[in-house]
């Protein structure tokens, strides 16, 4: 039957698919995974199809579109289920550096130039070796980076300090409108708005493009330019 042979063509592009982008590695489909190189190619290339090629059975490509998403949502619950596949499926981070040792095997396996890693070092800021601890390349195609503890940013525990907890802001006021539901939730009402307004010398909400007010009750006002 034609659609079995549809059907059993599509899984086996699917695999081959799955092999190819394996073995190209994740830097090629950097801030992709499978699921969504599948998704996005295969099927956006499937549905061009369906658009201009008018002469052949309308139906053989949209079953080859159905099996390809009903692959792809196939192993992306299987990795969401099954932990053990998902280094299978999604791949695992690679360790590029780490004690101030570069690991050119797993350079190699990752299939990443030294060229190429000392660019990603300077995208996140690293323009010397020496201030990272460990760099991870990681399933995305993105490497992430530990740096060393002398170069990593002061925390507050550092000098045992012990700051008070922040909270989320709320809008009291959008593009000159009151928020009376945020105003309330803060504990504040209209004629609180109101004075808040006239100190910081607007007449209205209405003047006003967009009005935070955080935990403190400090209200920050921004004009509409």
């Amino acid at each position: 039957m034609d659609i079995l042979k549809v059907i059993l063509a599509s899984f086996f592009s699917a695999a081959l698919l799955f092999v190819v982008a394996k073995f190209i590695g994740h830097k090629q489909i950097s801030q992709l995974n499978f699921f969504d190189y599948i998704t996005g190619i295969t099927i956006g290339s499937i549905a061009a199809e369906i658009a201009t090629t008018l002469e052949k059975p309308w139906w053989k490509p949209i079953v080859s579109m159905i099996v390809y998403g009903a692959v792809s949502i196939l192993l992306s619950v299987s990795a969401a289920k099954f932990p053990k596949m998902r280094k299978y499926i999604n791949g695992t981070p690679t360790i590029i550096m780490n004690n101030q040792k570069l690991y050119r095997k797993n350079m190699k396996k990752a299939k990443l130039e030294l060229s190429e890693f000392m660019l990603m070092c300077r995208k996140e800021g690293y323009f010397n070796l020496e201030d990272i601890q460990t760099a991870v390349f990681e399933c995305n195609g993105e490497l992430t980076i530990l740096p060393t503890s002398s170069k990593r940013p002061l925390n507050p525990e550092d000098i045992c300090l012990t700051p008070e907890p922040e909270y989320i802001s709320a809008e009291v006021i959008m593009d000159g409108r009151i928020l009376d539901e945020n105003l309330k939730r803060m504990g504040l009402d209209k004629i609180w708005l109101n004075k808040q307004l006239e100190k910081q010398g607007y007449k209205n909400a209405k003047e006003v493009f967009l009005g935070v007010c955080d935990s403190n009750n400090k209200l920050t006002l921004y004009k509409g330019e």
